[in-house]
């Protein structure tokens, strides 16, 4: 549950909402790693009740982007325009009245996340549907240009090396293998990408996904991009076969050209860098996470020849 300090800003947000309606309830969700989530329930003057998400970002978000919160709102109009299973955006706050930061209020959705493996025959075919349904929206009848270019953070990514490199996860040799492959030649247009698909932003109910959630790192570039970052958290999750049969769906509903796919796998294995632990739930969780890492990078390797 939420402070009474908390609770009363909550209070006055749903008065700027709506004012008929009141606060019943608020609480946190847990999971959220790049923004502070929290539910609430409403009453409406009819006595009908309604939940809504708030989602605040943190500062790094903030600080890479001042302007997030409104570029989610106005992402979340265009997923719903275009059919995506996304939340309904319901109300955006700059103002600063309320709370320090900017926030955007949402839909609730009911789901869960499946990470179990007896789910994954049923879960992976959609799991690449609503990828590849991402990637067919009609960029040329909405403004996207809010959105980063994917292929410029990457190259600013491999442009500015760090000082201290993660090497257990190898980020030397990765990032010697894409300095030396220079600038990627992009074969497949640009589309919208999520920027972070993974079955912990996809919420599941009664055998389907219901929502693909979590937008804050979309952006617009290769579909290989989101693949790539899909594959190595399908490995983690289910394993090398499951990541396997996740590929080959998509190629078969898609017609995306995957010549590049092994560097975009290099650029998804710098993600983790310094953070497997602070992912992994425990111990165990770590070492598979570590060992399924070096595999993904090793065929990725393997693919570019790479000695």
């Amino acid at each position: 549950m939420t402070t009474s300090k908390t609770h009363r800003k909550f209070e006055q947000l749903v008065q700027k909402i709506d004012p008929q309606s009141k606060l019943l309830r608020a609480w946190e969700l847990k999971g959220g790693v790049s923004a502070q989530v929290t539910a609430l329930e409403i009453e409406r003057p009819s006595g009908q009740t309604k939940k809504m998400i708030v989602r605040r970002h943190g500062a790094v978000d903030l600080q890479q982007n001042p302007q997030i919160a409104a570029d989610e709102f106005k992402l979340l109009q265009i997923t719903q325009s275009a059919g995506l299973a996304t939340p309904a955006p319901y109300f955006v706050d700059q103002s600063g009245d309320i709370f320090p930061d900017p926030y955007v209020v949402i839909e609730y959705i009911e789901g869960n996340t499946e990470f179990a493996l007896d789910y994954a025959a049923d879960f992976i075919p959609q799991f690449a549907t609503h990828l590849a349904r991402i990637h067919t929206v009609d960029c040329s009848h909405v403004d996207l240009s809010f959105l980063p270019k994917q292929e410029q953070r990457y190259a600013k990514k491999i442009r500015e090396r760090p000082q201290n490199l993660d090497e257990s996860i190898g980020e030397g040799r990765i990032r010697d293998v894409l300095e030396s492959a220079g600038r990627l030649s992009q074969h497949n247009p640009s589309v919208l990408l999520h920027g972070d698909f993974w079955p912990g932003n996809l919420l599941w109910k009664d055998g389907r996904i219901v929502a693909v959630i979590d937008w804050e790192d979309a952006a617009l570039g290769d579909p290989l991009a989101d693949v790539a970052n899909s594959r190595l958290e399908i490995l983690w999750a289910f394993g090398i076969d499951t990541m396997d049969i996740f590929t080959q769906h998509y190629q078969s509903i898609t017609t995306i050209d995957f010549t590049n796919l092994p560097i975009w796998d290099l650029f998804a294995a710098l993600r983790p860098a310094f953070k497997i632990a602070e992912w992994a739930a425990d111990d165990i969780a770590e070492q598979r996470m570590r060992e399924r890492h070096r595999l993904f990078v090793a065929q990725a390797f393997a693919k570019l020849a790479v000695p």
